[in-house]
């Protein structure tokens, strides 16, 4: 089954160098940010849409924190170029605190893909968000990545747990889960006059 697209948008959410540090624990997923920068490149050659996020913690306790400069910045080979939007926010949504929505509604963007990390955490909520505000929202699986957790009760749970039961909840529900091979493999342009 191919995927219309009229204006395909991508977003890169918070690929940051802040998710390098200890802090967050193990991660699966070592090659996401491969994933994403592959697919700017397609995006970019293209001249689709391209929108990046840049989490500026308010927690003083995390390597977001937007007064910790290093880790603010975003990582080599999926940096923003000039031209291309940046969000920055304080929450986990992209929607939330920006002009995203407004940004996509303007420029008549119907279908969102979301890229980014960490699966947990801004991915979800926003690729959630997306798919409640009626956007057709796609989460490109290998262009993503989780971190470990112990929950309330201290049960540890690994990163390929988290980032499993994550891609389940949201498939069909919230989004269609593609890796990026199949999402490019499946895209055909709808040009509308």
């Amino acid at each position: 089954m191919e995927i219309e697209f009229d204006q395909p948008a991508l977003l890169v959410l918070d690929v940051q160098k802040g998710f390098d540090e200890p802090y967050w624990g193990e991660r699966n997923n070592k090659h996401a940010e491969e994933k994403i920068a592959f697919l700017l490149g397609e995006w970019r050659k293209k001249q689709w849409e391209v929108i990046h996020t840049q989490y500026l913690s308010l927690n003083p306790e995390s390597p977001l924190y937007y007064k910790k400069e290093a880790g603010i910045q975003f990582k080599e080979g999926c940096e923003p170029l000039p031209d291309e939007t940046v969000f920055q926010k304080h929450v986990n949504s992209a929607f939330i605190g920006t002009d995203l929505q407004k940004h996509l509604e303007e420029k008549k963007i119907q279908h969102v893909v979301i890229t980014g990390l960490s699966t947990q955490h801004c991915v979800s909520t926003t690729t959630r968000m997306s798919g409640n505000l009626g956007f057709l929202t796609y989460l490109v699986c290998d262009a993503t990545a989780a971190f470990e957790l112990k929950d309330h009760i201290g049960y540890h749970f690994s990163a390929e747990e988290i980032f499993r039961a994550e891609l389940a909840m949201l498939n069909k529900e919230f989004a269609t889960i593609l890796s990026a091979e199949e999402l490019l493999s499946k895209i055909t342009l709808v040009i509308k006059e």
